[in-house]
C-alpha cells in the first residue's frame, strides 16, 4: 500500500489568474473562466487534491494521512502529525496578472492569531516569464514599519518595495515574514508550507465581479513583516554532487523542506531511499521520467511515502525534476 501517489488537483479561480495551465502545460481547464492556482498535492481545509493512482485512487490525501500517519509523512514531520497536519502544500501558480503585495506569518503568530493554521515559508521556481516580468521581494534600504504604514494610508507603496527581474529556471526562497508579490506574466511552481493565511497591504485598487475589494489586513501585515528583508537578490543554485548524467542543486533549505533541482540526461537513473524519515515530493518541470513504475512527465508531481524504501527515477528523455523532502537535522 506504499507507491508513489499522483493527485488530481484543486483549480482556484482567483482574478488574477489567467488559463496559461492550459496554453503553456497543456492541462485541461473548465472551459470558461480564469485559472489561478492548481493545488497539486494538497491536504489543507481550503483544498484536498485527490489521490489518482493506485489502490488509494479517489482518496483525499487527508484521509491517506489518515490512514498511514507517519509512513507518509515522515519522524522529521512528527510536529506537524502532533498538529493534524499534512506538512507541506505544492502548488502551480498562474499569474496573468500581479497578485496582491502581501505577507503571510510564521508559526508561532499563526497559532496565536489563526488556530490551528501553519505559518507559510515558501520557495518559488520561475516556470515561463513574459519579458519584463518581475516580482516583489522585500523592501528597499531604509524602509520602517511607521513609513511603511503611512504609505498603506496614502497608497503610495512604490518607494518601499522591492522589484526584481526574473526568467524561466531562477528560483526565490520567501521566509515566513517577507513582503511580496508575484506580478504578472509569470508561471510558477510553489512549494510550500500547508499554509493559507495570506495578509495583504495592497490588492492595486482592484475589485472582484460584484464590484467588491478583497479585504486588507494591514494590523496583522504590519506585526509580521520583516522589515530586515532588504532588497533580496536571485541565488544561484550551489550544486551538491555531479556524476555521469545526473547533477544535483540545492535551491531552498530551511526547517520546513529542502528543495534540490536534479537534471538528468536520457537513459540516466538516480537511486534513493524514502527510509521513514520524511516523505519526498518529486515534481517533473521537463522530460519524462519514470518513478519506480509510475510514469511522470513535465509538469507533474508525485509524493513517495516516507516508509517507501528504495526508489528509482529513470529518465526516459533528458529532464529537469524538483525534489522535496524534511530533514531532522
Amino acid at each position: 500500500m506504499l507507491y508513489p501517489m499522483i493527485f488530481t488537483p484543486v483549480l482556484k479561480d482567483y482574478l488574477w489568474g489567467g488559463r496559461n495551465l492550459h496554453a503553456k502545460l497543456g492541462r485541461t481547464l473548465p472551459a470558461d473562466g480564469v485559472i489561478a492556482e492548481s493545488w497539486e498535492i494538497a491536504g489543507h481545509e481550503d483544498g484536498v487534491s485527490r489521490v489518482a493512482n493506485g489502490p488509494y485512487a479517489g482518496w483525499p490525501l487527508t484521509q491517506v494521512h489518515a490512514e498511514l500517519g507517519l509512513d507518509l509523512i515522515g519522524s522529521a514531520n512528527a510536529w506537524a502529525q502532533a498538529r493534524g497536519k499534512f506538512p507541506l502544500l505544492v502548488k502551480l501558480l498562474d499569474a496573468h496578472t500581479p497578485l496582491s503585495v502581501q505577507v503571510h506569518p510564521d508559526d508561532a503568530y499563526a497559532l496565536a492569531h489563526e488556530g490551528n493554521e501553519l505559518g507559510k515559508t515558501e520557495m518559488w521556481v520561475v516556470l515561463h516569464a513574459e519579458p519584463g516580468a518581475e516580482l516583489i521581494v522585500g523592501v528597499k534600504a531604509g524602509t520602517t514599519p511607521a513609513a511603511f504604514r503611512r504609505a498603506i494610508e496614502e497608497q503610495q507603496l512604490e518607494p518601499y518595495l522591492h522589484r526584481l527581474p526574473v526568467q524561466a529556471g531562477d528560483h526565490v526562497c520567501v521566509p515566513a515574514g517577507t513582503l511580496h508579490a508575484i506580478m504578472g506574466g509569470l508561471l510558477i511552481a510553489e512549494i510550500q508550507q500547508n499554509s493559507n493565511t495570506t495578509y495583504r497591504v495592497y490588492d492595486w485598487g482592484r475589485v472582484d465581479a460584484a464590484g467588491k475589494a478583497r479585504p486588507l489586513h494591514v494590523d496583522k501585515a504590519l506585526a509580521v513583516i520583516d522589515f530586515a528583508r532588504v532588497e533580496p537578490q536571485i541565488c544561484p543554485p550551489t550544486l551538491i554532487a555531479e556524476e555521469p548524467g545526473v547533477r544535483r542543486e540545492l535551491l531552498c533549505s530551511n526547517r520546513y523542506f529542502t528543495t534540490e533541482r536534479i537534471t538528468l540526461e536520457a537513459g540516466a537513473v538516480f537511486c534513493g531511499a524514502c527510509t521513514g524519515e520524511s516523505l519526498e515530493i518529486w515534481g517533473a518541470l521537463a522530460g519524462q521520467v519514470t518513478v519506480n513504475e509510475l510514469a511522470l512527465a513535465g509538469v507533474r508531481f508525485c509524493l513517495l511515502p516516507a516508509a517507501l524504501g528504495a526508489y528509482t527515477v529513470t529518465a526516459a528523455s533528458p529532464a529537469t525534476l524538483l525534489r522535496t523532502y524534511v530533514s531532522s537535522a
